[in-house]
C-alpha cells in the first residue's frame, strides 16, 4: 500500500517536471515549502538530470539549464512560503500546535525552527533554507514572529538557490554517469523512486516518534 503511494507520487513528480519544464519545479517546490512533505531531495535532482541532453531527450524535452533548474526552484519555495508564512502570521503559535500534526508537523520540529530564529533573528530564514527539516517549516516562525514580508521574502529566495542548485548539480552528475549508472539501476525513474521511498519514509518515522514520544510527555 505504502509503497504504490510512494511510486505514484514518484511518477507525479516525474510526470508534472517533464511535462511543464520549469513551471512544474516550481509547483513541486512550492507544494515542498507550504509545509507539504514533497522533499527537494527528490525534486531537484531529477530536474537537474534533465540538463542533461540524452536524459532529456528520453523524457521527450530540451535540455535544461541548471541555473534556471535552481532559479525556478527558488521561485517555488518564495511562492509556498506565502502560505507558511501567514499561517503562522494570522494563526499564531496555537493554530499550528493545534493543526500541525495533519501535515505531521509536530512541537519538535516548532521548537528547532523556533530555536534558530531566536537565536538568529531574521537570518534564520536565509541559514535555514539551507538545513534539512529546519527548511521546510522556518517560514512559519518567521510568520509568527511578523518578520518583514519584503526581507522574507528576499532571505527566503537567496537561503532557497544554492540548496536548489547543489541538489540540481548532484542530479546533473547522475545524468552525465548514466551510460555507468544505467546498468545497475536501468531507469532513471527507479532512483527518484527509490530516493523518494527511503527520504519520504524516514520522514514519517521520524515526525510519528517525535509526535508520540511528545504525547507521552503531555500525558
Amino acid at each position: 500500500m505504502i509503497s504504490k503511494l510512494l511510486h505514484s507520487l514518484a511518477a507525479f513528480v516525474i510526470w508534472g517536471i517533464s511535462t511543464t519544464g520549469y513551471l512544474g519545479i516550481m509547483l513541486m517546490m512550492a507544494i515542498e515549502s507550504a509545509c507539504i512533505p514533497l522533499p527537494s531531495e527528490v525534486i531537484m535532482p531529477f530536474s537537474g538530470a534533465l540538463v542533461v541532453p540524452e536524459v532529456a531527450a528520453a523524457y521527450g524535452r530540451n535540455p535544461f539549464s541548471l541555473f534556471w533548474v535552481a532559479t525556478a526552484g527558488a521561485i517555488g519555495c518564495n511562492l509556498g512560503s506565502v502560505l507558511a508564512y501567514e499561517v503562522g502570521a494570522y494563526g499564531g503559535r496555537r493554530m499550528i500546535e493545534k493543526y500541525g500534526k495533519y501535515i505531521l508537523l509536530n512541537k519538535h520540529d516548532l521548537e528547532l525552527a523556533d530555536k534558530f530564529f531566536k537565536k538568529w533573528g531574521a537570518a534564520t530564514v536565509f541559514v535555514g533554507r539551507l538545513l534539512p527539516v529546519v527548511r521546510t517549516f522556518i517560514a512559519l516562525p518567521a510568520g509568527i514572529a511578523k518578520m518583514p514580508r519584503v526581507r522574507f521574502h528576499v532571505y527566503t529566495f537567496l537561503g532557497s538557490w544554492p540548496w536548489c542548485f547543489a541538489l540540481a548539480y548532484v542530479g546533473m552528475k547522475l545524468g552525465e554517469n548514466w551510460d555507468t549508472l544505467g546498468k545497475y539501476f536501468h531507469r532513471f525513474d527507479v532512483v527518484i523512486g527509490a530516493f523518494l521511498l527511503i527520504g519520504f519514509s524516514w520522514f514519517v518515522w521520524s515526525h510519528w516518534k517525535n509526535r508520540m514520544r511528545g504525547e507521552s510527555a503531555e500525558a
